[in-house]
């Protein structure tokens, strides 16, 4: 569609809305996004599931806001997005502004229009809850704000005058490209330090193509590098360049943002079998490697028959990942029911309509191998759901002798992951917790070393892009506050 043809309209709209009450506005139905093909999109890597709304679609679903005197669902968003102002802008046919709007409190818009679980943050708090109706979509309208401005050329992205302070990043996650983006915005000359071969940290290499794919993830980090943020990649703060001699290289704060790329296991027997890997291995092969794609020769198991264990959004693109590498058969094993899977909603649905069975309220106990060492098959315990744990949730429990064997010859195991213990091994005097993450003071985000702030994984030991780049952002408040005083 022209934008001429978009703006003609948006202003119709804006005339409809004008005459709308809000029973009228509470009428109109939640925009449904459009996807590719079940039995097409299994076989392709690249090609996004969801094709995102039309201009049409967007300017309709923005005039369902209701305009809320006190509006909450800023409160869900961790980094506090101007939710109705953007909205609004997009209701109009605004489309560069609403972006604008975005921009003011978001480093990557594009990315958390597409990954973040606004179903449990900013679509929760949507007045429209209260009425039992479906919230508005303001994921949607988020990615299609971002995707209009990438594709009309229309970001406006000023490099700001420099202060002549230098501040490094250790890691190009969510949490390290938000930190950057907000103290570039600031004047401060930011360097982030990236151990891979890619900038985007678990953008890159956790999340697949067919939910992120890496064109958008690359148009963000070219924003930033408009607003002057430095890469360089291939470098490990901690052992390429030791954290103290960052000091003396001019830099004066450190922001750690190293993730939590290290696996963990059930310490089950049989986990060192041939077949059996962790999730974070077997998507840092196939997304950042390129496993199983032409060109590459990344090698990386394959299995007729793949199991993965887990019921997070990484458990659901492992198994949404091992359909696409030719799995006749791939299901999910969780220990609780469906109804408390961590993973989003969507995700799940998605999973299904690709062919993913679930097996839920069962746990893994043991994996068999065959005479060559090979997983031929999991063991695997019946559960029930017992009294809360300390979550909330209903704590699995096992049925007495209920334990059956499952044929597998692959198996994904996605139950969690551990701090990089790099940084936190290599500064003295650094206070960590027993899990291994950075201890920093909750408000700030500043450790037990001045001048040494983290967030993200590093910190919280696992968590969703928005909370990391919640954490990047107040640690880059509290950081300039401390660096101008």
């Amino acid at each position: 569609m022209s934008t001429e043809k978009s703006g003609r309209n948006a202003g119709w709209r804006t005339e409809l809305r004008s005459a709308m009450n809000a029973k009228e506005r509470g009428a109109i139905p939640r925009v449904r996004m459009p996807e590719l093909d079940p039995a097409y999109r299994v076989t392709t890597f690249t090609e996004e599931v969801n094709s995102g709304i039309s201009a049409e679609q967007a300017v309709l679903e923005a005039t369902r806001c209701m305009d809320c005197p006190d509006p909450q669902c800023v409160t869900g968003c961790p980094v506090h997005i101007d939710i109705p102002g953007f909205i609004k802008n997009v209701q109009r046919g605004d489309f560069a502004e609403a972006a604008t709007t975005i921009r003011l409190s978001s480093a990557l818009p594009a990315v958390c229009g597409r990954v973040c679980p606004q179903e449990k943050q900013c679509e929760s708090k949507c007045i429209y809850h209260k009425m039992k109706k479906e919230p508005v979509a303001i994921g949607y309208l988020e990615r299609f704000t971002a995707d209009t401005e990438r594709l009309t050329g229309t970001k406006k992205t000023e490099k700001p005058a420099s202060n002549g302070i230098k501040v490094a990043v250790a890691g190009s996650g969510p949490a390290g490209l938000s930190f950057a983006g907000d103290m570039a915005r600031r004047g401060f000359e930011v360097t982030v330090f990236e151990a891979l071969h890619e900038i985007g940290g678990v953008l890159k290499y956790g999340i697949p193509e067919f939910r992120l794919p890496n064109v958008i993830v690359d148009s963000e980090i070219e924003a930033l590098q408009t607003l002057g943020v430095k890469f360089v990649k291939d470098c490990l703060i901690g052992k390429t360049i030791p954290c103290d001699e960052l000091t003396a290289m001019g830099f004066k704060g450190l922001f750690v943002a190293s993730g939590a790329g290290l696996p963990r296991f059930m310490g089950i027997p049989g986990e060192n079998l041939i077949g059996v890997m962790s999730s974070n291995e077997y998507l840092t092969r196939v997304n950042l490697m390129g496993a199983g794609r032409p060109g590459y020769d990344t090698p990386v198991a394959h299995g007729k028959v793949a199991a993965i264990i887990g019921g997070g959004n990484t458990a659901m693109d492992s198994v949404r990942t091992a359909r696409r590498m030719g799995a006749e058969k791939a299901f999910v094993v969780y220990r609780r029911s469906e109804e408390e899977m961590p993973a989003r909603i969507e995700e799940v649905k998605h999973a299904k309509e690709e062919g993913v069975e679930f097996l839920t309220l069962h746990n893994p106990v043991e994996y068999l191998g065959d005479e060559k060492g090979h997983v031929r098959a999991m063991r695997v315990q019946r559960m029930e759901l017992g009294e809360p744990d300390d979550s909330g949730r209903r704590a699995p429990v096992p049925v007495e002798g209920a334990i059956e064997e499952i044929p597998v010859d692959m198996v994904i195991v996605s139950v969690g992951v551990s701090p990089n213990p790099l940084i936190p091994d290599s500064v003295e005097g650094l206070a960590v917790s027993r899990r291994g993450t950075i201890e920093v003071n909750d408000t700030t985000m500043e450790s037990s070393v001045h001048g040494l702030y983290a967030g993200g994984d590093i910190v919280r030991g696992g968590a969703t892009v928005i909370l990391a780049m919640g954490d990047g952002k107040r640690a880059a408040e509290a950081m300039a506050e401390a660096l101008f005083s």
